[in-house]
């Protein structure tokens, strides 16, 4: 099944929800950048929280996302847009522990639960709106929680989980957001309470085979969901030798004269997409008569 996210209303559109199966996107982070177990389960659970949070733009928006927190993994950053592409990097991928008291991948302690998750969102105005919050748990699907609550203002619930097989790669992946809208009445929201307290967990329910479909049945009850759109999503850079090349020209020509003479090529690396680029010797000189 290949990765999509769909888009739906709930009891007589009183909520807004999304749920994605992001298996395979995951599975390409996993792959690009050789992650162990937990940091594949921190890296995809932020993916997964941010093809959603994409999913929310329109056109050409897009956004970044940065959990930076206070444990061994550094850093995570990843970049969405409206389109259901998504891409990211940790910042030390080679991080694994023993599973947590409740036999799971230990995403809090990789993580930290101190320091913040900030999103950055590029809506095609002069100034970009950044939002930014404390880390709440380390475990991720309640920081985005937290987040949608304290700097959108809109109260919501996030699952995120990410599933790895013996050999690391990514068993399944997924999530949902369930988004209050204002106006909402107190036994619709008591009704949702009880089902998220009473549902597996949603890697549990993607390893089930699960479609975004039936997860937002299981969350919020079958007969209860208006389905809007589908959308795919990939594990897409925007990367290109091209690109790279540009920004090799903005250096200068002393600077591509220095390569040149120094080591005849050059070589660049994408954090995002761990990608390579080899610049040779003629490479170099057509770039440096691009710059004069």
């Amino acid at each position: 099944m290949k990765d999509y996210l769909v888009k739906a209303l709930a009891f007589d559109d009183q909520v807004r929800a999304y749920a994605v199966r992001s298996t395979e996107t995951v599975g390409e982070a996993q792959r690009r950048h050789h992650t162990w177990p937990t940091a594949s389960a921190a890296l995809g659970r932020t993916m997964t929280a941010s093809v959603m949070m994409g999913s929310m733009l329109k056109g050409e928006e897009k956004l970044t996302v940065k959990v930076e927190g206070d444990g061994p993994l550094g850093p995570i950053l990843v970049d969405a847009n409206a389109k259901g592409q998504v891409r990211g990097y940790v910042t030390h991928p080679q991080v694994h522990f023993d599973l947590n008291e409740h036999g799971k991948l230990d995403v809090r302690r990789a993580v930290g639960t101190s320091g913040f998750l900030s999103v950055v969102k590029d809506v095609g105005l002069r100034d970009y709106f950044t939002g930014q919050v404390p880390l709440v748990s380390g475990e991720l699907g309640e920081d985005f929680t937290y987040y949608f609550v304290k700097s959108e203002q809109v109260p919501s619930s996030v699952g995120v989980g990410v599933l790895v097989n013996p050999d690391n790669t990514i068993l399944a992946a997924g999530g949902f957001v369930i988004q209050l809208l204002p106006g909402t009445e107190d036994e619709t929201i008591t009704k949702i309470e009880e089902r998220l307290k009473a549902i597996p967990p949603i890697s549990k329910l993607i390893e089930r085979g699960l479609s975004p479909e039936e997860i937002l049945e299981e969350v919020l009850g079958k007969g209860n969901v208006r389905f809007l759109e589908t959308q795919p999503v990939t594990f897409q850079c925007t990367c290109s030798k091209e690109r790279f090349g540009n920004a090799i020209i903005s250096l200068g020509k002393d600077e591509i004269t220095d390569m040149i003479e120094t080591d005849g090529k050059a070589e660049t690396h994408c954090h995002f997409c761990n990608e390579k680029y080899t610049y040779t010797r003629e490479d170099l000189e057509q770039l440096l008569n691009e710059a004069k």
